[in-house]
């Protein structure tokens, strides 16, 4: 590999840049004061955006990601972190109000007047930190969470839209609404490629103008360390020898009861890898880590806010966890002090610590004050981070000094602003009032009078109410014959009248109360040309226009024109009936005998089944008579031992009953 692309594939250390990008280095003017949500970095050209302390293992080819957010994950632990934040949470709440997600960029700057977040930089991966608003969390009534602070921040803010005087004075003027990081151009990259530093490496001065920043970068370029020597006492993990003649930065993150602090120098420390390339590693002066149970399981918080909300508790738990915060500051109090010197001569000061309890711990005020909070060399950490931990810790000193890569794709950004174009277009098309269609006409009182009939003489028909069905008809003076309506549907189209309707359903109770009762005319056709008897489904229905027929008499009706056959009387249509029924009995009664006869046959040809041995100290035929212990030893066999015992122990009793009862029948 040569060495123009070397410096396309090597990570960046913000405080070893290779000269020739250093050469060319021109500072973005725009990345100085611009909003963050500008812009969209993406890692390329084996740089990741988020880079744990195994830095120099290559990324997995396949990576998680949230596509409600639309961020991509080295690996699950991080996006399960990602779930857990007030992010992803906020654009579940976007996504169920029907908005458009935000971005982390937009997200920061929304929560930039609110002061505690219930995770992003205080997340943990098993364990909710022990901070003030993730008790109020659990107990509510207290501080809101970030979540739930911004929710009711907006609907404040949309209540009070039509008042600007009163917008302006609850709306809080906070932070510098700018991005995390400053972009640089150089000359080795191409046009379309731009480098990003975190903004908390520079102080307000170096960030006053492209000059002075491009300066600010290059002062910063330290010479190369000689690799330490081992120590002598190698289980003395928490300092060692630092050189004063170089800088170093400060790093803390204290929630949940896990402390962890560091003391790394910022010159890169030379050493070789295994195939002779040359490697830059970080040399930590100093380091610390405490932990005490502090937080409340599975409920979150520190024991001291949940006796503040809910006053103080007398468990043997809640007095444990009072006990390990006063032990956990005085121990990180303690700490600072002995670190005073080094802490005195850093260059930043970077620390997580959301909540108040945690901000007292470190900041005070008391007695030999180490840290302070209006200090200028403090920093936030501008990622999230996770539990306090010292991997955490160099993952985060790593992520913080690492240079960021990006590219644009010019026309993959041609192509997304002809997309949304085309989207914009297609959605005002949509919002164009569309032609009115014409209202539906209103229905005369006779036309709901006829679609009323209709429905209720329908339902009537179908449950097989003869009675009911020739009430209504009378009671309402309808014709017997009448239409229902509307007649375009399939319905109505195949039973137009209440007697097809009958004939249809085959009930015939119905068909012989409206041919005899209501008098309907049997020769009406419906609208393919069929009289009632013509689609009736069964006998029974058919024998009932018989019937009629023969009530009525051969005068009323034109019999023939309706295709009914010769009238039936109903004591014959009975006694039809019921020889139908005999002979139906006698054909499932020859069946069942035929089927008991085959069974019969093959149960006779089947060949005997071999003798199967009786469960339970049951014996087979044939085989020798057990003796008494065997028939014991079978009895007591799957007991344990105290079974047995008493086994053997009801035995002999009965044997004594038997001898006493033989005794007193002898004497």
């Amino acid at each position: 590999m040569t060495q123009g692309e070397e410096v396309f594939h090597r990570p960046f250390y913000v405080y070893d840049l290779p000269q020739d990008v250093l050469a060319s280095l021109q500072c973005e003017e725009a990345s100085l004061d611009i909003e963050q949500s500008e812009f969209q970095t993406q890692p390329t050209l084996g740089v990741p955006e988020h880079e744990d302390s195994r830095g120099d293992e290559p990324s997995p080819e396949t990576k998680t990601s949230c596509s409600l957010c639309g961020l991509n994950f080295d690996n699950v632990q991080d996006q399960r972190s990602h779930a857990r934040s007030d992010l992803h949470g906020y654009n579940l709440k976007q996504r169920i109000r029907g908005l458009k997600p935000v971005s982390e960029s937009e997200f920061e700057k929304l929560i930039d007047g609110l002061e505690d977040s219930i995770s992003g930089s205080d997340s943990s991966d098993s364990e909710n930190d022990g901070d003030d608003s993730a008790t109020t969390k659990s107990v509510t009534k207290g501080k809101d969470t970030t979540l739930t602070a911004l929710l009711k921040k907006q609907a404040t803010l949309s209540q009070h839209a039509d008042d600007p005087d009163l917008l302006a004075s609850k709306t809080p003027k906070r932070g510098s609404g700018r991005p995390p990081l400053v972009w640089f151009k150089s000359k080795a990259y191409p046009s379309n490629t731009s480098l990003g530093i975190y903004r908390a490496l520079f102080t307000e001065d170096e960030l006053r103008d492209e000059k002075s920043t491009v300066e600010a970068v290059r002062q910063k370029q330290l010479p190369p360390t000689a690799p330490l020597k081992a120590s002598a006492h190698p289980d003395d993990a928490t300092t060692s020898s630092p050189d004063s003649k170089n800088p170093h930065i400060f790093l803390c993150m204290i929630g949940g009861g896990h402390f962890a602090a560091m003391i790394v120098s910022l010159a890169p420390r030379a050493g070789k890898q295994a195939l002779g390339i040359e490697r830059r590693q970080a040399s930590v002066l100093a380091h610390k880590t405490f932990h005490r149970y502090t937080t409340r399981r599975k409920q979150g918080g520190s024991q001291s806010a949940n006796d503040a909300a809910k006053g103080a508790a007398h468990s043997a738990g809640s007095s444990l966890r009072r006990y390990n915060e006063t032990a956990l500051t005085e121990e990180v109090r303690r700490l600072l002090q002995d670190w005073k010197a080094m802490i005195d001569s850093s260059a930043l000061l970077i620390i997580r610590a959301t909540s108040n309890t945690n901000r007292r711990t470190l900041f005070g005020p008391y007695d030999g004050q180490v840290l302070r909070s209006n200090d200028p060399r403090i920093r936030s950490f501008p990622f999230s981070t996770r539990r306090a931990t010292q991997a955490e810790l160099m993952r985060a000193f790593i992520e913080v000094t690492r240079v960021k890569i990006t590219q644009v794709d010019e026309a993959a950004l041609a192509a997304a602003a002809a997309s949304q174009a085309a989207r914009e277009a297609s959605k005002a098309s949509a919002q164009r009032p569309a032609k009115a269609t014409p209202p539906a006409p209103t229905r005369s009182k006779e036309e709901e009078a006829a679609h009323r009939h209709t429905s209720q003489l329908q339902t009537m028909i179908k449950r097989g109410k003869a009675p009911a069905t020739v009430s209504y008809l009378s009671s309402n003076s309808l014709s017997p014959d009448f239409q229902f309506v509307p007649h375009d549907t399939h319905q109505n189209h195949h039973a137009s009248t209440p007697l097809h309707l009958a004939a249809s359903s085959n009930t015939a109770a119905v068909v012989l109360a409206l041919l005899t009762k209501a008098k309907s005319d049997p020769t009406v056709l419906n609208g393919e040309g069929k009289a009632a008897f013509d689609i009736a489904g069964d006998r029974p229905t058919r024998d009932a226009f018989r019937i009629a027929r023969h009530e009525l008499g051969e005068d009323r009706w034109n019999w023939n024109a309706s295709h009914i056959p010769a009238g039936l009387s109903k004591q014959e249509a009975d006694k039809r009936q019921e020889r139908d029924r005999k002979e139906a009995e006698k054909v499932e009664s020859e069946r069942r005998k035929v089927e008991m006869e085959r069974l019969r046959k093959e149960e006779a040809e089947r060949p005997p089944a071999p003798p199967q041995q009786i469960k339970g100290g049951g014996q087979r035929l044939g085989a020798a008579p057990l003796t008494g212990a065997e028939k014991r030893e079978a009895a007591a066999r799957g007991m344990t031992p105290e079974m047995r015992m008493k086994l053997e122990r009801e035995r002999r009793a009965r044997a004594a009953e038997d001898r006493i009862r033989r005794m007193q029948g002898g004497q």
